[in-house]
């Protein structure tokens, strides 16, 4: 199922992505993904073959030899015992569906391992965080959250590699429509290749649980042409725009504890610990994709995080409504 997403309107010139909300496996547009639905056909092939003749069997043993009313005598019936065909049968056939499965899957991995990526492949580091993901572009020194931009593939010669790092506890990057999924160990950089096949947003998640808001650990893939790619990456490259705000509602917002955790180009906010704001109002959600950007529910979440995601590490700071309007008022000008 599509929906049609209305892109922010500082992305003057971007196309307008198809959204798949629903992340179905047996839809797939990247090659990780078609390798992984040929692999689930060929196991529900083998193993609906297997639940056929098994419950067939049942069925047929149920009824052909089921006590009848005309039958006086209520012996149990003959038994049979050290049938070698039977027990050859019940230990070869698992055994051979086993090894063919495992040697399907192993052809496939290794294939998907051993891809010889071409020299023009997008570089993206990713790094999970409880319960968000940083995204940083180290080629174009451009760091974002939550929403990750790629070029399409086009031709499948135009993937993208991910370098996959995790801040606290173990995650895993799964974004069903396009690959398979990969563990974000701490300590341990892990790697994988995307490449989406047609423009779109395509929805992940992570598939590791790690803790309360697990659920709610969402992700974005925004898979669109490599001109308007460009055209995102350059607006991401420049400082903060933030023409729209008052010099004191940016005081006010350099003046409280955010600039410790949030970074803001061009500002004195050099915080490491939560996402970068720089081009905020650019992205389409929040909270790392639990509710639409918008006037109202920034506004929500900065007053109380706690109320709309219980058990993230970001505080509610308790402003006076005063200070709640100037910090608003000045990230809906982050664009």
């Amino acid at each position: 199922m599509q929906w049609t997403l209305s892109i922010p309107n500082t992305w003057v010139g971007y196309a307008v992505l198809p959204e798949r909300r629903i992340a179905n496996i047996f839809q797939p547009l990247g090659s990780q993904a078609a390798s992984e639905y040929r692999i689930a056909l060929l196991a529900l092939g083998i193993t609906g073959i297997i639940f056929v003749v098994v419950a067939g069997l049942i069925v047929f043993t149920l009824i052909r030899f089921r006590r009848r009313r005309a039958d006086p005598s209520h012996e149990e019936p003959p038994q049979v015992y050290g049938s070698n065909q039977i027990e050859i049968a019940w230990t070869f056939i698992p055994i051979l569906t086993v090894f063919v499965l495992i040697g399907v899957t192993a052809r496939f991995i290794l294939a998907i391992q051993d891809a010889a990526l071409p020299r023009a492949t997008e570089h993206v580091r990713i790094v999970g965080h409880r319960w968000w993901w940083e995204v940083h572009y180290p080629d174009y020194g451009v760091t974002t959250a939550n929403e990750i931009h790629v070029p399409v593939s086009i031709g499948n010669e135009s993937p993208v590699l991910l370098q996959l790092e995790s801040a606290d506890v173990i995650h895993s990057f799964w974004v069903p429509q396009l690959s398979g999924k990969t563990d974000l160990i701490p300590g341990l950089a892990n790697t994988m290749w995307i490449d989406a096949h047609q423009p779109g947003i395509y929805s992940g998640n992570c598939a590791e649980y790690c803790g309360t808001q697990h659920a709610n650990m969402l992700l974005r893939v925004f898979a669109e042409p490599k001109k308007d790619f460009d055209k995102w990456i350059a607006a991401q490259r420049l400082s903060a725009n933030a023409g729209a705000a008052s010099d004191r509602d940016r005081a006010v917002f350099e003046s409280l504890s955010c600039v410790n955790c949030h970074n803001v180009q061009g500002t004195a906010a050099h915080g490491v610990f939560g996402p970068d704001l720089t081009h905020l109002m650019q992205r389409t959600t929040i909270a790392a994709g639990m509710i639409p950007n918008n006037a109202d529910n920034l506004r929500k979440w900065v007053d109380d995080p706690q109320t709309l995601k219980p058990g993230c590490l970001m505080p509610g700071m308790k402003l006076t409504s005063p200070q709640l309007d100037s910090v608003v008022s000045y990230l809906k000008s982050l664009d």
